[in-house]
C-alpha cells in the first residue's frame, strides 16, 4: 500500500489507516478476538498506520491495539495516540460509561493539557498498549481548551519531537478553524480532520486546508462517512450523520451523490474514501475498523478506481463545492492501489 511522509518528518503513513476507536466498544461491544483479528486483517492488507486514544473506551482500545501489535515489528508501523483526557478513579461510577462506550466507569476522563498531564497521558499510554513509544501524538478535543493546549500542550509535545521521543505532533478535532490555527500558530505538524472534508462537507477549504498547503503542513482525514450517512451505497431516512439522525435534505443530496457515482461505474462508499484524497495536503484516511470483514470491505473500496471526471460532474451539478482542487491532488483517478 502507498505512503505517503508527513511533511519535515520522519513519519510515513500508508495512505489507509486503521481507527480503533471501534475496537474500544464504541456503541456496542466489539469481542475481543474480533479486534485482535481486526488488527491483524488490516495488517495483512498492508496498513500500517493505527489510530487509538485513552478516551475510546477509557483505555480498552489501546490495550487491544497495542496487544495485537505486540509482536510485529516496531520499525515498519505507525502508531498514534492522544492526550487531553488523563484517565482518573471514578469516585461515583454508574456501572457504564456515558460517553458512547459500552465499558465500565471505574475510571472517568479528566481535562488536562497541562505539561505535567501531557506527560502523564502519554506514559499511562505506554503502560496500556506496551509499546517503547509513539510514532505521534495528536492533541484531543482541545476546543475549549486553546490557551492551554497551545501554551502548554503543544511546545511540550514539541519539546518530546525535538528530543527524539515523538515523530510527529498535532490537533485531532471536529472542527477546521482551530485547527488551522495549530497549524499557523504553534508546532504542529499534521492535524486529524474529522467529518470536514467529506462529500457532504468541505468547509475544511475555508481555513485549514489552505493553511496546510501554505505552509507545507499534513492532514489526515477521519470521519469520511460522516457517521454512516456515506457508508453504504443508498442512502436511507434513519441514518446518521455527525452522531445525529441525518436531515431529509442531506438524504436527497447524498442519494444525488451516489446517483453520480453510480453513473461514472462506482459507489458513493468508495467515493467517500477517495475524496480527501483530491486534495494535496491530505495525506490518509483512517477508517473505524471492527471486524476482519470490515477491513476487507474498506481496503477494497480503497482499491477501487476513481474516474476523474466524477468530481467533475459533482462540481458542476452543485453537489460538491467549485473549489475542490481541479488539479485532483493525490486523487486515484489515474491509478488502482
Amino acid at each position: 500500500m502507498h505512503q505517503r511522509k508527513i511533511h519535515n518528518t520522519s513519519v510515513s503513513l500508508t495512505e489507509l489507516g486503521f481507527g480503533a476507536s471501534v475496537i474500544g466498544n464504541l456503541y456496542r461491544v466489539t469481542p475481543a478476538a474480533d479486534a485482535s483479528a481486526a488488527v491483524d486483517a488490516a495488517w495483512d492488507a498492508g496498513i500500517r498506520y493505527f489510530d487509538t486514544a485513552p478516551h475510546y473506551g477509557l483505555g480498552l482500545s489501546e490495550h487491544r491495539l497495542g496487544a495485537a501489535l505486540r509482536d510485529r515489528p516496531r520499525d515498519e508501523y505507525v502508531i498514534s495516540s492522544k492526550v487531553g483526557r488523563l484517565l482518573v478513579p471514578n469516585e461515583r461510577p454508574r456501572g457504564v460509561d456515558s460517553e458512547g462506550f459500552v465499558v465500565r466507569d471505574d475510571l472517568r476522563r479528566q481535562w488536562d493539557f497541562s505539561r505535567d498531564g501531557v506527560l502523564r497521558s502519554i506514559e499511562d499510554t505506554l503502560e496500556r498498549t506496551g509499546l517503547d513509544h509513539l510514532d505521534i501524538v495528536y492533541l484531543h478535543d482541545p476546543d475549549n481548551h486553546w490557551r492551554q493546549a497551545a501554551d502548554e500542550a503543544m511546545p511540550t509535545l514539541a519539546d518530546l519531537r525535538d528530543q527524539g521521543v515523538i515523530g510527529a505532533i498535532g490537533a485531532g478535532m471536529n472542527q477546521s478553524a482551530m485547527l488551522a490555527r495549530f497549524l499557523r500558530e504553534t508546532a504542529a505538524d499534521v492535524v486529524m480532520l474529522a467529518g470536514r472534508y467529506t462529500l457532504l462537507d468541505q468547509s475544511a477549504l475555508d481555513d485549514v486546508l489552505p493553511a496546510a498547503r501554505e505552509l507545507g503542513k499534513s492532514v489526515v482525514a477521519v470521519g469520511v462517512f460522516n457517521s454512516g450517512l456515506l457508508s453504504r451505497d443508498r442512502p436511507t431516512e434513519g441514518m446518521k450523520y455527525d452522531y445525529r439522525d441525518a436531515p431529509p435534505a442531506l438524504v436527497a443530496r447524498a442519494r444525488a451523490i451516489a446517483d453520480v457515482c453510480e453513473a461514472h461505474g462506482t459507489t458513493l462508499p468508495a467515493a467517500a474514501i477517495a475524496f480527501p484524497h483530491t486534495h494535496p495536503s491530505i495525506i490518509n484516511v483512517t477508517l473505524g475498523m471492527r471486524t476482519p470483514e470490515q477491513v476487507v470491505r474498506n481496503v477494497e473500496l480503497h482499491g477501487q478506481r476513481i474516474p476523474d471526471g466524477l468530481w467533475a460532474d459533482l462540481r458542476a451539478q452543485g453537489l460538491i463545492r467549485s473549489d475542490v482542487p481541479a488539479e485532483l491532488g493525490r486523487g486515484r483517478g489515474s491509478r488502482c492501489l
